[in-house]
């Protein structure tokens, strides 16, 4: 994957070959639902359910019954009248799925394989709301929760990525995955370092936003942060040159945007940290490519779309009839 990502950033040319960079992060989601504990307790006991049926136990009780009235119970937790009512039948729900996983412990040969799903489900039951590094999902435990003081989006489950694009030309020269959640600052150092391995050359210059305060530089690599200019240490004109690169900065909020609107980043299908890493690696090539077939679309197939253009008008034009209208009011 990344040596398709270097392809694409070598089919662009000079472009891809800037010295002054963009830096910015932002949440790859990961394909799971909204979490909750009711959820997850009922999809522990939905596994539970499924490991016990293939390996021919026949546990105590199903509770199909009973997990349905609870869940009528859990409806409009919201309404006044209805709180009491859903937060016992939670639990409930969160007692069957003790039970089960208590069962099978007992009835599975030590050897069986599921010990490490079970742990996982004990860990989910044990946790709490103020508990660091909980478990959000079964099926991707290694999903973090990531707050980007959005209005729209309050929290996002999934991973970090760091993307650095050329600053004029606006090729992406860099595209890396995090797991969890770290700090901005923390995340440069590795991200720069990507951009050397893959482009040959160390960039000179890096423009982020405020969210990476804390170094102004990384090895040979000065880092811009938007602040309020020293009169006495700059000059108007350095002032001027660097406002016109933190105006620029804002170009690579736009491209996070296609990113994931129309390279598949909105929403990450692949499995484990690995697949992190792979999603956000193909969806900048992608990216890439797109770019430098635009470039080409405009230089050779537009001139001669135009050019049949005027020929069909010329050749139409002497069979058309000019006709005066008269405009009545």
């Amino acid at each position: 994957m990344k040596l398709i990502f270097q392809e694409s950033i070598r089919v662009n040319g000079r472009d891809g070959e800037e010295e002054k960079v963009i830096v910015d992060t932002t949440v790859q989601e990961k394909n799971i639902t909204f979490p909750t504990d009711a959820k997850l307790h009922r999809k522990i006991i939905k596994k539970c359910s499924a490991i016990a049926e293939k390996e021919n136990i026949e546990v105590r009780q199903s509770y199909t019954r009973v997990l349905k009235k609870l869940g009528i119970d859990q409806r409009f937790r919201n309404h006044p009248k209805n709180k009491g009512r859903a937060r016992k039948a939670d639990k409930k729900i969160k007692t069957i799925a003790g039970r089960l996983i208590r069962e099978l412990e007992r009835r599975l040969s030590p050897g069986s394989g599921y010990n490490n799903d079970l742990e996982l489900f004990k860990k989910v039951l044990l946790q709490k709301r103020s508990d660091s590094k909980k478990i959000y999902s079964l099926h991707e435990p290694d999903v973090s929760c990531i707050s980007k003081g959005k209005e729209h989006k309050r929290y996002e489950f999934g991973n970090k990525i760091s993307v650095i694009l050329t600053q004029t030309t606006g090729v992406i020269t860099g595209a890396l995955s995090f797991a969890g959640n770290p700090y901005d600052g923390h995340t440069l150092p590795a991200a720069l370092d990507q951009h050397e391995r893959l482009t040959g050359f160390r960039a000179k210059e890096a423009t982020t936003d405020r969210g990476y305060r804390g170094k102004k530089e990384i090895g040979s690599t000065k880092i811009n942060i938007p602040q309020k200019f020293n009169q006495k240490l700059l000059t108007v004109y350095q002032q001027k040159k660097l406002k016109t690169q933190f105006k620029r900065r804002a170009s690579v909020e736009p491209k996070i945007g296609h990113l994931k609107s129309d390279h598949r980043l909105a929403r990450n299908f692949y499995k484990g940290i690995t697949g992190d890493a792979i999603n956000i690696l193909l969806a900048a090539a992608a990216m890439n490519f797109k770019r430098m077939m635009n470039k080409w679309k405009g230089s050779f197939f537009w001139p001669l779309q135009n050019l049949a253009a005027v020929l069909i008008f010329f050749l139409i034009k002497p069979n058309l009839k000019t006709e005066k209208v008269k405009m009545s009011f």
